[in-house]
């Protein structure tokens, strides 16, 4: 048999086999996408990674005051197209606030529990990527200029009206997507109260006041009449 093998190869001339090797070449690089095809799907998913990256690029550059400040502008770039549920959204804040560590690793959930592929940790891989890597880039095309930028009352000035441009984006982070995702009745707002007050002025942890939201919330669905 092995000597049929080789007389029908060598039967098929140059050409032939030059040819199969073309084709075994062509099939290689499809095999390695059919290995990765469960992280990145063909264009769509690379056209998916453009677009979380351009989006998690577009909000953190220019981030000042916090995670809190971006909190409208993200949920507007991950809820209406179906990236991330509102629900999930909300539930992956909640869990951000009682964990240590900067808002922004909020950023590896919503990459993880993503809808469209790259998801998994793939997806919250690219997320943290796109989140941290504006700040970094820009901290190293400012710090050298920092020293002499921060005398200059222009600047200065302008320094103080971003800080009071970002008192208003907290609260219209307060009030959307967190007030009108959560306060819809007395028992809501009796709630919030409480966790506002356990926060500032018995100085609570933030998880402890978080699980403390999570069962006075499953509490009062389970009664009709706070319901009401």
């Amino acid at each position: 048999m092995s000597q049929a093998a080789e007389n029908g190869e060598a039967g098929r001339g140059p050409d032939a086999i030059t040819e199969q090797a073309r084709s075994a070449e062509q099939a290689a690089p499809r095999q390695r996408k059919v290995g990765i095809a469960g992280l990145i799907e063909t264009p769509r998913g690379v056209a998916n990674v453009e677009a979380i990256a351009q989006a998690g690029g577009r909000l953190y550059a220019l981030v000042f005051g916090g995670g809190h400040v971006v909190l409208p502008l993200l949920q507007a770039s991950v809820v209406p197209p179906g990236w991330v549920m509102n629900d999930a959204f909300l539930a992956g804040y909640g869990a951000a606030q009682a964990v240590p560590g900067p808002l922004f690793t909020f950023a590896a959930y919503l990459g993880t529990v993503m809808g469209p592929k790259p998801n998994g940790w793939l997806g919250g891989v690219i997320c943290v990527v796109a989140i941290f890597l504006p700040s970094f880039l820009l901290l190293v095309g400012v710090l050298p200029f920092w020293d002499t930028l921060r005398r200059r009352p222009g600047v200065q000035s302008a320094l103080l009206g971003v800080n009071a441009a970002v008192v208003g984006l907290l609260l219209a982070a307060l009030y959307k997507p967190v007030w009108t995702s959560a306060i819809f009745g007395p028992a809501d707002f009796a709630i919030g109260i409480l966790a506002f007050l356990l926060l500032a002025f018995w100085a609570v942890p933030p998880w402890l006041v978080v699980i403390f939201g999570a069962v006075a919330a499953t509490v009062v669905s389970g009664i009709p009449m706070l319901n009401g």
